[in-house]
């Protein structure tokens, strides 16, 4: 079989690329588990330090919504060891997102075997675009939905008294977040699919309707709020990812891949 790149020599069918055991998966499979939770501890001994400062840009938003509603700013905890787990948990997902890149790498590193050569060419892409996706939607789900989801949830209670503490504070705004940083990767999730050709672009877009359909009901359940805009806010990037996805999947369908060869 010819390569799909000019330049690499030809490679043997999948099933004929070197095998591993058992045994050698669940050796490599270790070696990779322990090389993350190394680089996740050494971020977050880094993120540790710097909690205090990072807490400060995590509650952003929510003094900012607070000023708008013209209410008080400081938040509030119940208690003692409150703020001490608070700033251990913030080092700590700090510390996974410092360290994403060096875990990606070790998640790639014990698929890639099964790989061709070529498809191996793929980590760079997939390391930079998985952290760029993830991030992007970080940032979106920052400067957009959380601000909005949060002044509207407080201008609802305008005639009470808030008392937010530190703690459900925190947990709704790594909801969000994360949440929405996990939505992003729906092209990688996607192009592994099609990479190994258990999804096709075709059925992607005969099936777009429906996948829609679930998107805006998955946005209805992690929207932190029940009004229909922060909804459309929530679900708009989602459906156009799933489009991206379409021509990513096209792109690395075996079918794709066979034509290139067979027009090399």
């Amino acid at each position: 079989m010819s390569d799909t790149f000019p330049g690499i020599p030809a490679l043997k069918s999948r099933a004929e690329l070197p095998g591993m055991s058992l045994l050698e998966h669940l050796e490599e499979l270790r070696k990779r588990v322990l090389l993350s939770l190394t680089g996740i501890g050494v971020g977050f001994l880094v993120c540790y330090y710097w909690a205090e400062r990072i807490y400060a840009f995590v509650q952003r938003p929510v003094t900012a919504a607070l000023e708008a509603n013209h209410m008080p700013t400081k938040l509030v905890y119940l208690n003692p060891t409150d703020p001490f787990e608070l700033f251990i948990k913030t080092g700590l997902v700090a510390g996974i997102f410092l360290a994403s890149p060096f875990v990606l790498y070790q998640v790639w590193a014990f698929i890639s075997p099964g790989l061709y050569r070529h498809e191996k060419g793929y980590v760079i892409p997939f390391l930079s675009s998985t952290v760029a996706l993830f991030v992007a939607g970080g940032a979106f789900a920052y400067k957009m939905v959380f601000p909005a989801a949060l002044t509207f949830l407080i201008s609802q209670g305008a005639q009470f008294q808030p008392m937010i503490t530190v703690s459900e504070y925190t947990d709704l705004f790594l909801a969000v977040i994360l949440g929405l940083g996990v939505v992003f990767e729906l092209p990688i999730f996607f192009f592994f699919l099609g990479l190994f050709g258990l999804v096709d672009a075709k059925f992607m877009w005969r099936n777009a309707r429906y996948a829609i359909l679930i998107i805006f009901f998955a946005a209805a359940i992690l929207t932190p709020t029940t009004d229909i805009i922060n909804m459309c806010i929530f679900a708009t990037p989602m459906v156009l990812l799933f489009f991206v996805s379409i021509g990513i999947v096209w792109f690395v369908h075996p079918k794709r891949r066979r034509a290139k060869e067979g027009n090399a």
